[in-house]
């Protein structure tokens, strides 16, 4: 069974990074997260305020072991403390790629 769901998570993954490398806007995931994520993360310079022990997304970026094709399908199926929102995988995408463009 445990097989069965590796490979259920392979195959999800792969369309998933397939589509955050081909479909990706970043400008796009810029808006999104400014509607959706800004209210708990710090999005973007210009916001001042947001929860205090979840990470602004400039250190989510910085992180080694970012990969945007992981963040995008981490949106999909997101952890209990995060809202559930109902993303498209181009939109997970987009957030990622927004994400990663802010690694400096």
């Amino acid at each position: 069974m445990q097989i069965c769901h590796a490979a259920i998570f392979a195959v999800a993954f792969e369309l998933v990074a397939g589509s955050a490398a081909i479909a990706a806007d970043a400008n796009h995931g810029a808006e999104l997260a400014k509607r959706w994520c800004a209210t708990c993360h710090v999005v973007s310079d210009d916001q001042k305020q947001a929860v205090a022990d979840v990470p602004p997304f400039a250190v989510v970026a910085r992180n080694p072991d970012f990969s945007p094709e992981k963040l995008a399908f981490f949106l999909l199926d997101p952890h209990p403390k995060m809202p559930n929102f109902p993303l498209s995988r181009a939109e997970a995408a987009d957030i990622a790629a927004y994400i990663a463009s802010l690694r400096k």
